[in-house]
Formats: C-alpha cells, sequence, structure tokens
C-alpha cells in the first residue's frame, strides 16, 4: 500500500461499490440477520476508506479491507445491543466467523442467498423486490421510488420496515428448497429485471453511482437460470435482457444522440447476444408454461426478425402484449400495447387504447406515457395537444439524448 491522490482514492472506493457492494452487504447481512445494520457498517467502511485511502494509499485487495472495517463495525453494533449472557454467546459465535482471515479470493458470493430471504412471505409483497435493489446492488430510495411510481418518503419507510422484519423475525439467509422455491422466484426475478431496466435506461453509466446496472441485471439473471434451468420464467428474463442488451451499441450514433428502435442500424446489433437469446426462448417455450417473461422475450424476438425480413410484423406484437395483458396488465404493459396497436391498425385506434389508461394517476409522472401520447397526437395533426404531451415528456426525461430527442420532435411539429 503506498500513499495515493485522492481522486485515486475516491475511484477506487467507487469501484468496489460498484464490484462488491451487495456481495458484501450479502456476506455480512448473512451473518447477524440485520440488513440494515450490515448497510450502516459498509457505508461507514467507506467512509473511512475516503478518509485514509488518500493518506495511506489505496490497498492491493479493497474489497478486503473494506470486509475488516466493516465487520469491526457490525460486530461493536451487534455488542452494543446484545447485553444478556445468551447475547454475549450468540455474539461470540458472530465474532468468531466474521473475524476469520478472509481474502478477495474466497469471500463467498451470498447475493443470491440475501435475494431470496429478502423475497421470503414474511416480508410484504409490494416491497421485495425494491428491498432486493437496495441491499444487493444499492440503489437509494429516491431511484427505487421512480421505478416503481410511488414517491421515496414512502419507498424508504417501506425499506426501513422489511429490514426490521428480517432482523425481528429471524428470517433465513438460504436458497429455498425446491417446494418452497417458485413462490419467492416471481419476486426475485422482478427485481433483476428493475436493476436491469434501470441501467438499460442509462446507456451512458452516469445514473446510481456510476454502476453498470444493465450488466448486474443480466450476472444476477445468469445466476438465477443456472440455478433453476428448469424454469422457463428464469430463462424467459435472462432472454429478455440478452435481446434488449443486443441493441446497445444502436441506441446512440456517434454524435451520441438517442436512436429510436425503428431507426436502428441492425448492423450494430449483436448477432450473438440475439442467438443466445433465441435459443433461450426456445427452451422456455419447451417447458409448456407460457409467462411474463417469455412473452415479453418474444416480443423482442419479433422485433429482431426485422434482421431477416426488413420489416417489423406489428400484428405479432400486438397479440402478444393482447397475452401479456391478460396475465400481467400494467400501465407499461398497456402503453407498449397502444403503441403497437397504432402500428398495427393506426394512430386514432393506438390513442384510443392509451386514452382508456388517461385516469390512472400513476401515469402523471410516467414519460413514456406522454412520449407514446404525444406521437400519436401528432400524427394525426393535433399540434397544440401533441406539443403540450411533448413538453410533459421533456419535462420528465432524464437522459439528455432522451430530450433533445423529444425536444426535435416537438420543434418539428410546427413545420
Amino acid at each position: 500500500m503506498t500513499a495515493g491522490r485522492p481522486d485515486t482514492a475516491r475511484a477506487a472506493a467507487e469501484a468496489a461499490a460498484r464490484q462488491s457492494y451487495g456481495k458484501l452487504v450479502a456476506y455480512l447481512a448473512a451473518r447477524t440477520r440485520d440488513v440494515a445494520g450490515a448497510e450502516d457498517a459498509l457505508a461507514d467502511a467507506f467512509a473511512a476508506a475516503l478518509e485514509r485511502w488518500p493518506r495511506t494509499g489505496v490497498p492491493e485487495k479493497p474489497e478486503a479491507w473494506l470486509l475488516a472495517v466493516a465487520r469491526r463495525r457490525s460486530i461493536d453494533a451487534v455488542r452494543r445491543r446484545l447485553t444478556s449472557e445468551a447475547g454475549r454467546d450468540h455474539l461470540k459465535l458472530i465474532a468468531e466467523e466474521m473475524e476469520a482471515r478472509m481474502t478477495d479470493e474466497d469471500l463467498p458470493d451470498e447475493r443470491l442467498r440475501l435475494m431470496f430471504a429478502c423475497a421470503h412471505p414474511a416480508i410484504e409483497a409490494g416491497v421485495r423486490a425494491p428491498l432486493i435493489l437496495q441491499t444487493v446492488l444499492g440503489f437509494d430510495a429516491a431511484t427505487i421510488a421512480s421505478a416503481f411510481l410511488v414517491s421515496p418518503a414512502t419507498m424508504s419507510q417501506r425499506l426501513v420496515r422489511a429490514k426490521s422484519r428480517i432482523r425481528e423475525t429471524s428470517i433465513p439467509f438460504r436458497v429455498p428448497e425446491r417446494a418452497e422455491l417458485g413462490e419467492r422466484l416471481d419476486t426475485v426475478l422482478e427485481a433483476i429485471y428493475a436493476a436491469f431496466a434501470e441501467g438499460w435506461s442509462d446507456p451512458a453509466g452516469t445514473e446510481t453511482r456510476g454502476r453498470n446496472l444493465a450488466t448486474e441485471g443480466i450476472w444476477l439473471g445468469r445466476l438465477v437460470a443456472s440455478l433453476m434451468p428448469d424454469e422457463p420464467e428464469a430463462l424467459g428474463l435472462l432472454a429478455l435482457m440478452l435481446f434488449a442488451e443486443a441493441r446497445r451499441a444502436a441506441r446512440r450514433n456517434a454524435a451520441g444522440d438517442y436512436v429510436p428502435l425503428a431507426e436502428q442500424d441492425l448492423a450494430l446489433w449483436d448477432d450473438a447476444l440475439i442467438d443466445e437469446a433465441e435459443a433461450l426462448l426456445r427452451c422456455a417455450a419447451g417447458k409448456g408454461v407460457i409467462g411474463r417473461y417469455q412473452l415479453e422475450a418474444a416480443v423482442q424476438s419479433a422485433h429482431t426478425t426485422r434482421r431477416l425480413t426488413g420489416r417489423t410484423d406489428w400484428m405479432a406484437i400486438r397479440e402478444l402484449y393482447d397475452a401479456l395483458s391478460v396475465i400481467a396488465g400494467s400501465p407499461v404493459v398497456a402503453i407498449n400495447r397502444a403503441v403497437a396497436i397504432a402500428e398495427a391498425e393506426g394512430a386514432a385506434a393506438g390513442l384510443a387504447a392509451l386514452y382508456v389508461l388517461g385516469d390512472d394517476k400513476r401515469l402523471d409522472d410516467y414519460q413514456p406515457y406522454w412520449a407514446a401520447r404525444a406521437g400519436l397526437l401528432a400524427r394525426l395533426g393535433n399540434i397544440p395537444q401533441a406539443s403540450e404531451a411533448y413538453d410533459r415528456a421533456i419535462g420528465l426525461e432524464r437522459d439528455p439524448a432522451v430530450r433533445r430527442f423529444l425536444q426535435g420532435k416537438r420543434a418539428a411539429l410546427r413545420n
């Protein structure tokens, strides 16, 4: 370890957060059953790193250094809580395990155990997926609230209650037996997809502490698919993410501007990822049980056939969204279905399907709804309302490239 510079130390701490946050939280929490305590201990460890590393230099194994500091913080916190004889015995067991000498190479990866603990039936259903996102990937409450269309304050309160529930009821940190695995799988898959979607909406990797969340989501998806190779929805989700990831290079042009799906350069799509996704989707279909992620992956598969035919089969996509609406109805599915209807049957039909959603207050601050509405109104020549909808979409959009794209669409209304 040699003396370092503040910028080098900060970069090293951020890299450790990207690579190891969930791994370290999972290791600490699995031994104390205290997720919030593990997060606090790790936060203290990162704060210590930012204070010490500029003076002492970045350690050769940052993850092991952070774990050592976080373990001490965690044990101190447990010691303050446990004062009885039984408590001291419990503390001794925790300390013996957590103080064992450990290196980066032999730190066990227990993220999957943590994910299934967060998906336990004792946790309120609506907070299981957000809890996984925060504990495994380090999302803050505001980011999670945006993904789940609730206020940051409400989400923060739910997350605090859920972590208390894990500690108070001693929820086990383990992968469930086969008989109970399926009931928690949906929550785990939902959290993985939410992580991927957040990274997908941030292609430049500038949000959520610079993590490449799409890559992390795919990694978690591969982990679950390898654990449950006969579970069609695990395979379907991985296929869905790979289809989307295959188009990453085509989503921006050389100038960094957003390129919509219909205008993307097909030569930039990753054929290997598409082929892998198709194989996974075929394997999932062979299991004989259709679910949400398989249908969403099938939508993406229908889009990729444009590589071969030069056209998009919008009727097939509309039918897939019809099926999705039955088994997994949501505002997001309904918006995409309306867009597919517009392409297959005309803008008026699509707008009618979109207006049905108008009473859903969750859409007031949901950018894709306003962007879709603006586009359909523009196609019908309703310029004033289209302009208002574009204004709303622009104001809600976080991605500068997409915002410029929408601003260009709004400016074109005047021509």
